[in-house]
């Protein structure tokens, strides 16, 4: 360990994001100043930012509607709400997955049924296959940003009659076959949470293009009867038919968000080209390091690399484990999906006790070899080379040990 140590250091923060544009700032103060941050409090002739993004975000993703909401997972549960889940009923959705969205099905008290991952770390369609007749819904995460053969998907589900909700929190601006990410399914949810692709602290989107979906889903936001200050929006007659029967749970966007949130919209498309950039340093400098696999993206996806995966596949625990500590001791921190208990993030579909489960063996020797690691904007190119200098140093140190 001591000649690690005198090695290579990487000093910078995993954690730290880029600061908000200047026009972002100059709109919220905006906002600020004139003090009317609930989305439905406008003045005369004034179109609220929150409606802007809405119709904004709608012709980014090329959808006809659009929801903007106050986090990812209240998106989640609006989506679960508008295609009328009820209690008790079965929503199949990943093993490979984040807490937020066992976490939607389970607050409207539907019942988690989970799918297994493949070693590209995208839902398993065989399995999947196996258990469409469970479920009229399927909850689909995009885990960390990597989409699986959404054509075969798109295609079991309709034979089944399975309707798809897309977690896109990791795939905001990402395709497959030319189609972007949350526009496959019924409905497609984003997050703007900090860490996420465009930054309010908290946020998100749905978009829809079924004009009774999009109506139930304004209601549940709590729209109460303004509906038609939403610029992408049903027409009114389309909420007649909702506006009685929807409940609301309250879940709005605010003008200050949205008045952030616009500018980085603008410039999401540059973004995702810095981070590609910076995945792809990565990428090659992790290829070929012994006992380690790097995910294959396939050609028909167009991904955004804000993080990155890797696999250990039948390490030991305590292997992986010291791989950890070793990359910490020079800087670069790994979240392991392996470890039994909840580490921050890191959870996994047999830690939510809320959502009983049976083991799922191949997909369980996937989760305990997953490695996965944020690349923030704040990194430079530098900084992705030297990182993959140090994982590549220190598996390679482990492997060669227990050889």
């Amino acid at each position: 360990m001591t000649d690690t140590l005198a090695a290579e250091r990487f000093t910078g923060s995993f954690t730290q994001q880029e600061p908000i544009p200047e026009v972002g700032i100059e709109a919220a103060l905006e906002v600020l100043r004139h003090g009317r941050l609930h989305r439905y409090n406008t003045a005369a002739g004034e179109t609220a930012e929150t409606a802007l993004l809405e119709q904004e975000f709608a012709a980014f993703t090329g959808a006809r509607y659009c929801v903007a909401v106050a986090s990812g997972g209240y998106a989640l549960g609006c989506a679960l709400r508008a295609l009328e889940v009820q209690p008790g009923e079965k929503v199949l959705t990943n093993a490979f997955t984040l807490a937020p969205v066992p976490g939607a099905i389970a607050a409207v008290g539907a019942v988690p049924v989970f799918v297994g991952v493949t070693e590209d770390l995208v839902i398993d369609l065989d399995d999947l296959a196996a258990k469409l007749p469970q479920a009229r819904v399927l909850m689909l995460s995009h885990m960390r940003g990597h989409l699986c053969d959404m054509d075969r998907l798109m295609a079991l589900c309709d034979a089944a009659g399975v309707q798809v909700i897309e977690d896109c929190a990791h795939t905001m601006g990402a395709s497959w076959n030319g189609t972007p990410s949350g526009r496959h399914g019924a409905i497609g949810c984003y997050s703007t949470q900090t860490y996420k692709h465009m930054n309010s602290g908290e946020g998100g989107f749905l978009v829809t293009d079924d004009e009774d979906l999009a109506a139930r889903a304004v209601m549940l936001s709590g729209s109460y009867m303004l509906y038609e200050r939403h610029l992408a929006a049903p027409g009114p007659e389309v909420f007649e038919r909702v506006k009685y029967v929807t409940p609301n749970v309250s879940g709005r966007m605010d003008n200050l968000r949205a008045a952030l949130l616009r500018p980085q919209l603008a410039d999401l498309p540059t973004q995702i080209a810095r981070w590609n950039d910076r995945y792809r340093v990565v990428e090659d400098g992790l290829r070929g390091t012994p006992g380690l696999t790097v995910i294959a993206r396939p050609a028909a996806e167009r991904f955004v690399g804000s993080s990155i995966q890797a696999l250990l596949l039948d390490w030991t625990p305590e292997a992986i484990q010291e791989v950890l500590a070793r990359c910490a001791a020079r800087g670069v921190e790994l979240k392991w999906f392996g470890g039994r208990a909840p580490v921050a993030f890191t959870s996994r579909y047999d830690s939510w006790r809320y959502a009983p489960s049976e083991p799922i063996p191949a997909t369980d020797r996937i989760l305990t070899g997953i490695l996965d690691m944020r690349l923030p904007l704040t990194f430079s190119l530098e900084d992705c080379a030297l990182i993959a200098r140090i994982i590549r140093a220190e598996v390679s140190a482990v492997y060669q040990q227990a050889a």
